[in-house]
């Protein structure tokens, strides 16, 4: 059956990498809706117990079992999800490194050989470091990360434009700032205090934060990291002046800002700061973005700013625990 529909020229097969992850899932549905449901390839070593439509268990770092669904499926669009993120990185560098850029690696040469038309890769803000302006740094900035996370990135990025000048393959990026939402827990980064935060908050239990209270990171909404994904590779390509990685920006916060909005709803959430290793690698990272590029080559821009994310997020999480508990 889907091989047939799979096969009709000039419709798009979307293969989507570590779609179990919280970007992942999320970009999943999105990409289902747009495209149709049996034209997007979900994959991952691990289901998603809630998942529709095509799933394939995938471990890319297998080039051979890459190639084959790329084959099996005709895929035109490849989006590269697989990432093992800052905090759980520092813990694990060298298999960081193996898998962050090994699986990237092959969707960059089977996409070649096998003329798939689109790549997106994920970066992160995590490839700046010191020497930066931490206010609205620019796009072109120092990129000297202080993870191996970031590391990999850079390195990504740089490989992401190679393919494009040399081979004209259309690989298309963005640096994403943390990333929020509820349909997941935190994955390992070190801007997942945010996340964790609301949960709390829900359950009506104390927080404690790993980074120091007024400690101000660029940070978006989860509908808005997936359009902006989307919407970058909607763009027309002659449109696009950067082929390493975009600068997007959503809103700017420190943990003690996200602990007020929360309490305009719970007035008595109570929040503990006990920094740890990841305040380290927060001070290396920009405090706001200047995404002015991407404003101006696909017409990016956010939608949700901290209360409007704030009310989504605790509607949403009440919802889940009445569930849970019922």
């Amino acid at each position: 059956m889907y091989y047939t529909i799979l096969g009709i020229m000039g419709v798009e097969n979307i293969l989507i990498t570590g779609a179990s992850g919280q970007l992942g899932a999320v970009l999943t549905k999105s990409l289902q809706q747009k495209f149709g449901i049996d034209h997007v390839i979900a994959t991952d070593l691990r289901p998603n117990k809630e998942a529709r439509g095509i799933f394939e268990k995938l471990d890319a770092t297998d080039p051979e079992a890459l190639k084959q669904v790329v084959k099996r499926y005709k895929v035109t669009q490849i989006y590269h999800m697989v990432a093992i993120l800052s905090a759980k990185g520092e813990a694990f560098p060298q298999k960081t490194w193996d898998i962050n850029m090994g699986t990237l690696l092959n969707v960059l040469e089977i996409s070649r050989l096998l003329k798939v038309k689109k790549v997106f890769y994920p970066s992160s803000i995590a490839v700046f470091g010191h020497h930066i302006s931490r206010v609205d740094t620019p796009q072109f900035s120092n990129l000297t990360p202080t993870t191996v996370y970031g590391m990999t990135k850079v390195a990504g990025e740089n490989w992401g434009n190679y393919y494009f000048n040399t081979y004209q393959l259309d690989v298309r990026s963005i640096r994403y700032p943390g990333v929020i939402g509820y349909q997941s827990l935190p994955g390992g980064g070190t801007t997942d205090y945010a996340v964790d935060i609301y949960h709390k908050a829900v359950k009506q239990e104390p927080f404690e934060c790993f980074l120091k209270a007024s400690t101000r990171l660029p940070m978006m909404y989860i509908e808005d990291a997936v359009r902006a994904s989307i919407e970058l590779m909607d763009a027309p390509a002659e449109k696009l002046s950067v082929r390493t990685s975009y600068n997007i920006a959503g809103m700017s916060f420190s943990p003690e800002d996200i602990a007020a909005s929360i309490r305009k709803t719970y007035p008595n959430f109570e929040v503990r700061y006990n920094p740890d290793f990841r305040q380290k690698i927060a001070d290396s990272w920009p405090m706001s973005i200047d995404d002015s590029k991407a404003r101006e080559d696909w017409g990016w821009k956010p939608r949700f700013d901290l209360d409007a994310m704030s009310r989504v997020m605790i509607e949403n999480l009440k919802s889940y625990y009445n569930s849970v508990i019922a």
